[in-house]
């Protein structure tokens, strides 16, 4: 719709989680390394979290993307869904085939036999379950009891669980102990500081052809006032500020642009974004998005200096 208008290739903040846009912010490179290194060490369990929209499956779908060749993958992405027997979903993540009311045991070894029969031509069997706040206490034991196929040696399968905070409230109940002592690499994701937003932006823009002045400094704090630093809030709101410009027939976006989406948004009762102080009128100079400017500006001065 604003594409051409704004002389880009494609959206730059759509909400689709596209490995291709991943910006690498301090605490999401750091992830991307963790989750590379434990596969590569094969560390058994490997933990990632993060808020609602702070960047947790398009890491996921980076790794996925650009998976080593001698790694077999499995991925449950809907865990809500999963019933009955965890091992049968487990088993259909790799591909395998579950016949109807197969006995446990029998599956349980012919799963045994798919990992030999792949750490035998090389390849380490990983199996990554996203939103995984979703399973219980039950079904995280059932998979503790199945990485026993892993012995001192080898790693016959890695399992990296992907999800929100309550993950780590449900790890920390008495009964998973055992399942927390064996987990050897976790990463969590916090929300972007005022020049990764910025950057972030920028970042999106570039990938698709857009000019880095499109946002304005001061545009690009109004967005993180209202954001709070959550990518996904970011493209939200990135993306409905373009389709007012685009509406405008403005060339640039403007802080207040900007506001308007967030104020409208509120207006309608089904707003994300965070709120303007109640009863203030929203102008570019306020001291909330001059006190973020000046952050962004003190972190560029910074990191010039290193």
């Amino acid at each position: 719709m604003y594409e051409q208008f704004y002389s880009l290739t494609g959206a730059p903040f759509s909400l689709l989680p596209d490995a291709d846009f991943l910006f690498l912010s301090r605490r999401h490179s750091r992830a991307v390394n963790m989750l590379e290194y434990g596969i590569f060490t094969q560390a058994g369990f490997m933990v990632i979290t993060g808020d609602v929209g702070a960047g947790k499956t398009t890491i996921v779908r980076r790794y996925i993307k650009n998976a080593a060749q001698d790694v077999r993958l499995g991925v449950i992405s809907n865990p809500t869904s999963v019933s009955g027997r965890l091992l049968d979903w487990v088993c259909q993540a790799f591909d395998m085939e579950v016949a109807p009311d197969q006995d446990e045991a029998r599956l349980y070894h012919q799963f045994v036999d798919f990992l030999v029969k792949q750490y035998a031509t090389g390849k380490r069997a990983v199996l990554i379950i996203d939103e995984a706040q979703n399973l219980n206490a039950e079904k995280l034991e059932e998979l503790r009891m199945l990485s026993n196929v892993n012995n001192e040696k080898d790693q016959l399968l890695q399992i990296v669980l992907v999800g929100q905070p309550e993950l780590l409230e449900i790890l920390k109940k008495p009964e998973l102990r055992q399942f927390v002592q064996r987990i050897s690499v976790h990463c969590h994701l916090d929300t972007l500081t005022p020049a990764e937003t910025m950057a972030y932006i920028y970042h999106r823009l570039s990938i698709v052809g857009g000019a880095s002045n499109l946002f304005d400094d001061r545009a690009c704090a109004t967005v993180h006032f209202f954001t709070g630093g959550v990518p996904r809030l970011i493209n939200l709101l990135c993306d409905q500020a373009l389709v007012y410009g685009y509406s405008e027939d403005q060339t640039r976006i403007s802080s207040q642009i900007i506001a308007e989406v967030a104020q409208d948004r509120d207006a309608s009762g089904l707003s994300p974004f965070l709120k303007w102080p109640s009863g203030l009128p929203f102008y570019e100079t306020a001291p909330e998005i001059e006190g973020i400017l000046r952050e962004v500006h003190r972190a560029l001065s910074d990191e010039a200096k290193l």
